[in-house]
């Protein structure tokens, strides 16, 4: 338990981390493109403020994940990050659409444009950098926290690190005059932000209705099969609870095997899963072979 806790924490930590990296670079890339005149450090800006939010929400789905089983929910609450992530996702997308909106606009009306100032660039490459090291960091914690909300928040960062980079693109298209480039980049960057956001919805509701890679399956279906007494594996479930598998099996054995001989071969085959996938959750259900 203590075990637990501690690598919760770690992922907040890593949640944090985001959420100040992100209110530093939004607030900076909003003001200075503004000042700038770039709409692509604006339309990055944005991108950093629905991070913001998606940070905000694996931070509150981790904290609602810590609380202990209950009499209303006997499974635990670690699908509450799942549920934080849909919200984030339909949040996401709506920045998105509203950032590809307004920089379409601009592209079809270059007369209303001027180019960006180098100082617009010179902030895209710092963000690009910050977010490299914060990709870096999170990408470490969540390995060693196993928390698969972490590690889709340091995808997040690298592909943020990318946007960075193709605004610096952009900037410099306008500079030589081409200004169309600063808003196209714009227009690009909203669909990044919805094409993420399209990625969190179908990983989240995807879990939430109990699907599960069916390959997967079969790697423990072989494993399990390995074990010695199991004489067939006749079914197979899993589903993820959070950042959890929790692995439903039925196996056939000798019939005419001992209660505690039986229940043996089912406690192998839940230290197997616990030791090549980390499953802490095994529920084997046995029953006798049938003889022809």
């Amino acid at each position: 338990m203590v075990k637990y806790v501690e690598k919760k924490w770690k992922a907040e930590l890593g949640a944090w981390v985001s959420i100040a990296s992100y209110i530093a670079l939004a607030i900076s890339k909003l003001t200075v493109g503004s000042i700038a005149h770039s709409d692509g450090v604006k339309a990055d800006g944005w991108n950093n403020f629905s991070d913001i939010i998606a940070s905000v929400a694996i931070l509150i789905g981790i904290k609602i994940a810590k609380k202990p089983r209950d009499h209303n929910h006997p499974y635990g609450h670690s699908r509450a990050e799942n549920i934080s992530s849909l919200v984030a996702a339909f949040m996401m997308m709506s920045i998105g659409i509203d950032v590809i909106i307004e920089g379409i606009s601009s592209v079809f009306h270059p007369e209303n444009e001027s180019a960006p100032e180098p100082l617009a660039a010179f902030v895209a490459i710092a963000s690009a950098l910050a977010m490299l090291a914060v990709y870096s960091f999170n990408k470490r914690l969540a390995k060693r926290t196993n928390s698969q909300a972490l590690a889709a928040a340091a995808k997040d960062h690298l592909s943020d690190a990318l946007v960075s980079i193709g605004t610096v693109v952009g900037i410099a298209g306008a500079q030589v005059h081409l200004l169309w480039l600063d808003p196209l980049v714009a227009v690009l960057i909203g669909g990044m932000i919805c094409k993420t956001a399209w990625g969190v919805f179908m990983e989240t509701t995807h879990a939430l209705t109990d699907g599960f890679d069916e390959r997967v399956l079969t790697t423990y279906k072989h494993e399990i099969a390995t074990v010695d007494g199991v004489k067939n594996v006749a079914d197979i479930k899993a589903r993820m609870l959070g950042n959890y598998v929790v692995l439903d099996v039925t196996i056939h054995v000798d019939p005419h095997l001992t209660v505690v001989k039986s229940h043996e071969i089912a406690d192998e085959v839940e230290r197997l899963m616990k030791k090549h996938h980390n499953i802490e959750a095994t529920h084997v259900h046995i029953e006798p072979e049938k003889i022809p």
